[in-house]
This record gives C-alpha cells, structure tokens and sequence, in this order.
C-alpha cells in the first residue's frame, strides 16, 4: 500500500466521520439511529488512526534501510 492510497482512505475516513457527524441527534446521542452513527463515528477514528501508525511505521522503516 503506497502513501497516496493510504492517504485517499484517511480522507474518505474524515468525510465518513462528518456524514456520521450529521446523523447524531444530539438531544439523545444514544437512542435509535444515533448510536449507529456514534458506532461508525469511532470506527472512522479507529481507520484513521491505524493508517496514520502504519504511514509512521513506513517511515521508520524506510530510515533504518538507510543505514
């Protein structure tokens, strides 16, 4: 997996998150269709955070093969 790709799906992660964002009834954020949204909310995060740790990981590993 190459870095554009990796970053192509960090953007579709943000743009799920801000749909998911659009979903939450705020008034009651865990009732009904609320806790779905706050469900793929977190698993966004949880993509994002996991493809940041793996481009961070590419980079150590590309300085070690430098030396």
């Amino acid at each position: 997996m190459n870095k554009t790709f990796s970053i192509i799906l960090i953007v579709l992660a943000l743009a799920l998150i801000a749909y998911n964002v659009t979903l939450v009834d705020f008034t009651a954020p865990f009732e009904g269709d609320s806790t779905i949204a706050l469900i793929g909310i977190m698993a966004s995060l949880c993509a994002v955070v996991l493809l940041l740790l793996y481009l961070t990981s590419k980079k150590v590993q590309s300085k070690l093969n430098e030396d």
